[in-house]
């Protein structure tokens, strides 16, 4: 197995309040629908698994699923490391945030995310594989950011 990364940051500012974004971001169902590729989260305390759905990396069919632990910031900042279950290897992980601040049109929610995935793959192979994971997690950012938008039936300040 080879270890890939890929990550991505954005920033907007979305005509909503800030506990109208937060009513989504800690709605595990709410998540998964918004988000391409995740079949479902399943929520257990502060522990959320993760199950995608396939994805194509370089002729390789992966369904990565991974346990975060999430630790939340009333209404300011979510924060999600991976913690698998005691005796278990999961190879997918994410980590990273969301972040809300208070903007003249509405409030600024800023993420940062980073996935990491094990692979039956050369380590040859790491320019392409971590070109894949970036084009998929810009798609996944992109509807993720849409699906948020016609939630609050809101648009980007």
């Amino acid at each position: 197995m080879t270890r890939f990364s890929a990550s991505t940051e954005a920033t907007a500012v979305v005509r909503a309040t800030r506990q109208e974004i937060w009513d989504l971001l800690v709605d595990p169902d709410a998540i998964a629908e918004m988000t391409p590729f995740v079949k479902r989260i399943t929520a257990d305390g502060d522990h959320w698994r993760w199950e995608m759905s396939g994805l194509e990396v370089l002729g390789k069919n992966v369904s990565p699923a991974f346990t975060e632990k999430m630790t939340f910031t009333d209404l300011e900042r979510i924060e999600f490391r991976h913690d698998p279950p005691a005796g278990t290897t999961e190879r997918s992980a994410v980590e990273g945030w969301y972040q809300l601040s208070d903007a003249d049109e509405g409030t600024r929610l800023a993420t940062n995310l980073e996935i990491t995935l094990d692979l039956p793959l050369p380590k040859v192979s790491s320019k392409a594989v971590t070109a894949t994971m970036s084009g998929v997690i810009e798609k996944m950012g992109d509807r993720f950011s849409k699906n948020l938008l016609d939630r609050l039936g809101t648009t980007e300040a």
